[in-house]
């Protein structure tokens, strides 16, 4: 819960470098926290199946845009690599592959062009 209060508070910072662990830790609870709201929006009649979401779906989503693309960025730059990447994301099945492979593998070990190494 620690890195996903710690990308909060970075909501709309796109510079320096996010090691693995602030990257899937963050997405671990996004997810969790987007399911529950899905359940919550379901037993309230809040959910929509033409819009596929809820009403607090919705302003989750909308909430946690920006930080959930900058901490894309961040960890995009500790593989030395630009943020403008996540655009793979709309290339179909090739694009997301190759993001989930670049977040799967470990960062640069030492400084890079985005910043010093976050583990040292």
């Amino acid at each position: 819960m620690q890195w996903f209060i710690h990308v909060l508070k970075q909501y709309a910072t796109f510079s320096g470098r996010a090691r693995r662990a602030e990257y899937w830790w963050f997405v671990l609870f996004y997810l969790v926290a987007l399911v529950a709201l899905t359940v919550v929006d379901r037993a309230l009649g809040f959910w929509s199946a033409d819009a596929g979401m809820g009403l607090l779906t919705g302003l989750y989503i909308l909430g946690t845009l920006l930080p959930y693309l900058a901490v894309t960025t961040r960890r995009l730059h500790d593989r030395d690599k630009s943020g403008w990447w996540q655009l793979l994301n709309f290339v179909p099945l090739i694009g997301p592959l190759v993001l989930l492979v670049w977040m799967v593998r470990a960062g640069d070990t030492g400084s890079n062009s985005y910043g010093p190494d976050p583990k040292a």
